[in-house]
């Protein structure tokens, strides 16, 4: 199994449809925000090193990859008192450091122990993000460096790893646009909504099995309409440890929370 990476591209503007399948389906941002509205409010916004955290008034807590970026003004001054369906449409800003507070507000809407349970889902932190998909001898592409299990590629032909910053012997930019509708798999990281990727890579992976994964993704079932195949996403269980984690250190917030998958 050879390693192989790119980067990803990076839009110039929003993409609010996407092609699938022949069919133009509904945007990203769009199905979210439609999805919410403004009963709750933000009451807090925490910044750490390498993720951005949203409380609202209930008590749900959610968290996304922080992504730099603040050269245009910001939508709102603030997120916090906006409803939560207000401050979610700071998802389309350009200033990525707002970009990732709305998508930790997203999470604290939809990732919930609450939702979690009406959708009848079941923790299952032990599995694989592609257990039972058909991974031996695909061409796999992997859009971000992910932590993966051992078993989640085994028996793939070939893997390409797309990073937006590149490093040593990365492929260019523009490979992603030849290499991605060539895969059989596509495993997207969620932080890729932020950064305004997420519709294009959505878009080039329509003939490839697609798993969205990682804390930033939102258990929302509607976003499979775009031709998502499984989200797998985390849900937070313990507030106080991940606000006192996120701001000291990098790494992974999974020991604070429960994972979930929608398929």
């Amino acid at each position: 199994m050879s390693f192989t990476s790119c980067a990803i591209i990076t839009l110039p503007a929003i993409i609010t449809q996407v092609r699938y399948r022949g069919v133009i389906m509904k945007d990203y941002y769009k199905i979210l925000i439609d999805g919410m509205d403004d009963t709750l409010t933000v009451t807090g916004i925490v910044r750490g090193v390498a993720w951005v955290g949203a409380e609202l008034s209930n008590g749900s807590f959610g968290i996304a990859m922080n992504t730099e970026g603040e050269s245009v003004q910001r939508k709102f001054a603030s997120l916090v008192g906006l409803g939560a369906k207000t401050a979610a449409q700071a998802v389309m800003s350009w200033s990525f450091n707002e970009a990732s507070e709305a998508m930790a507000v997203i999470n604290a809407y939809y990732n919930t122990p609450e939702r979690m349970e009406r959708l009848h889902l079941a923790a299952d932190d032990a599995k694989s993000c592609t257990d039972g998909m058909d991974i031996a001898d695909k061409t796999v592409a992997l859009i971000g460096h992910l932590k993966l299990g051992d078993e989640a590629l085994k028996g793939a032909k070939e893997v390409y790893i797309i990073e937006r910053e590149p490093r040593d012997g990365d492929l260019p930019d523009s490979a992603c646009e030849y290499i991605l509708p060539e895969c059989d798999v596509s495993i997207i990281t969620g932080s890729a909504a932020v950064n305004k990727t997420m519709p294009r890579l959505l878009e080039l992976s329509r003939n490839a099995k697609t798993v969205v994964i990682g804390p930033t993704v939102p258990m929302c079932p509607e976003l499979k309409s775009l031709g998502i195949d499984r989200l797998s996403g985390m849900v937070v269980t313990d507030k106080d440890g991940i606000v006192d984690w996120m701001q000291k250190v990098r790494g992974t917030p999974y020991p604070f929370g429960k994972s979930f998958t929608i398929d």
